[in-house]
């Protein structure tokens, strides 16, 4: 490629440390895609003539038909996935092939395709989150009438209701959601055109190749272009904090699955077994979500590292970008291809969940509450309470084994109702505040939550089926 300034080949040792074609070779549909859109963009400007158009396109798409089928192999000495495109572009059409690079640096051509990648990338993983996100209604739908434990520092704090639970999730990770969408719409500018950092001389319409590759318009500024990886570290900033909320998500259910708490059945077939143990059931793909949860908060770290150390405009440094991003990608799709199905058979164990009432602590803000309501000063409600729960630790008792005459040695103003509604469903039924864990409540942000999951299917489906690279007009 660059003999002509070069009195020597690169060393083979060179060749082995600066090639990309383990990472990027990923991308050559993309950037045949690109390719096409640039030809377009030549003849539009005629710099190349119908004829040569049409031979560069069915030439591309002969070469994209054989990175399909694997006939492609691509050949370390070429460098890259562009390299490899245009020495067999090359081969078929000759000199007309060597026309195809016309106007355009490797520097806005990596930073074209890797827009196009990312962005199919994205659509895909949104239409797993969007399931996952229905997976997460199902469940908070078919348990909205269990009564669970609630935590606080992983210590009984009050019941809720099990849909409820499964609504905290679910706007977590609709938050992802959003953290994609705004992810994607930062890589939705063409850098096209952009060639090394300047420009071009020739006279490249760089509108017509953003229309062409559905882009929202062309970047700003040629620097810019082949410099910035912002979108890329947008990308990695959905991916850390879904990565961080699946993680807690398999921390959850690994605990109230356990013996200790017994408050969640999971399938067995989304469990293993011990190779010594013959009685156990190990939630090993959770435990596997949560420890992978850190080579995608590693990607984000190498990312930014990368990024700090470097000026403007393109810098070899670069190339690494990509490494960290298919291995997030890997990693994402895998999360979301086993998490899904394996909310939809989570179950509650309604008794397992029943024995964190026996002693009825779990109620002591109730009882403040209706002291409150009563018209005491909270903090000294607060008090009153706590002095009834150290007493009934030093009896070996519980608040469900005190009668109506312990109630009112400890606190005056306790009554039959009071007592009447210390049981889990009249606690949860009672926390009716907007957000709240009451039945009423989780009803109402299911349904909220359908109507997003709504947008987000709409938003999807504006762009899933983009894969046609004909780039007709």
């Amino acid at each position: 490629m660059w003999k002509g300034r070069f009195s020597e080949d690169t060393a083979e040792v060179v060749l082995k440390f600066t090639q990309s074609l383990d990472m990027d070779w990923q991308l050559a549909e993309a950037d045949i895609r690109g390719s096409k859109a640039h030809v377009r963009t030549l003849a539009s400007a005629g710099l190349i003539s119908a004829e040569e158009e049409g031979a560069l396109i069915r030439g591309l798409d002969q070469v994209l038909e054989e990175v399909k089928s694997g006939k492609l192999k691509p050949q370390i000495e070429l460098e890259d996935v562009h390299m490899n495109v245009e020495a067999r572009l090359t081969e078929l059409l000759g000199d007309v092939g060597k026309k195809l690079h016309t106007g355009r640096s490797r520097n806005d051509q990596i930073a074209t395709t890797l827009r196009l990648f990312l962005r199919d990338q994205l659509i895909q993983i949104g239409s797993k989150l969007k399931a996952f996100l229905e997976a997460l209604l199902d469940r908070a739908e078919s348990h909205i009438d269990f009564v669970v434990p609630g935590y606080t520092h992983l210590r009984r704090a009050q019941p809720i209701s099990m849909g409820h639970y499964w609504m905290s999730h679910f706007w977590a990770f609709n938050r992802d959601f959003l953290r994609l969408k705004a992810a994607f719409e930062a890589l939705n500018e063409c850098p096209l055109g952009s060639a090394a950092l300047a420009g071009s001389t020739l006279p490249l319409d760089r509108k017509l190749s953003a229309k062409l590759l559905r882009f929202c318009k062309p970047t700003e500024n040629s620097i810019d272009s082949v410099a910035s990886r912002d979108y890329l570290a947008d990308f990695h900033h959905f991916a850390s904090l879904f990565a961080v909320h699946c993680s807690r998500l398999a921390e959850d259910l690994i605990i109230y699955n356990s013996d200790e708490f017994g408050i969640l059945d999971l399938p067995d077939a989304f469990c293993t077994g011990s190779s010594i143990m013959p009685q156990k059931k190990n939630p090993d793909v959770l435990e596997l979500v949560r420890g992978k949860t850190g080579q995608i908060l590693a990607g984000y770290v190498d990312l930014a590292v990368t990024l700090k150390g470097i000026p403007l405009a393109y810098d070899r440094d670069l190339q690494e970008d990509k490494r960290g991003l298919m291995r997030t990608l890997q990693t994402l799709h895998g999360m979301l291809d086993v998490l899904t199905p394996l909310i939809l058979r989570v179950e509650v164990n309604a008794k397992g969940a029943s024995k964190a009432f026996d002693d009825g602590f779990i109620f002591a803000t109730d009882v403040a509450e209706y002291l409150v309501l009563k018209g005491i000063p909270f903090r000294r409600a607060h008090e009153l309470v706590g002095k009834a729960v150290k007493w009934c630790l030093s009896k070996n008792k519980g608040f469900s084994d005190l009668s109506l005459e312990e109630w009112r040695n400890l606190i005056p103003h306790i009554d039959e109702e009071m007592i009447a509604n210390l049981n889990p469903r009249s606690s949860v039924e009672r926390r009716n505040t907007y957000g709240g864990t009451s039945f009423a409540e989780v009803r109402r942000q299911i349904k909220e939550g359908k109507k997003l999951v709504e947008d987000a299917e709409k938003f999807l489906s504006t762009w899933v089926g983009d894969v046609d690279y004909s780039c007709d007009l």
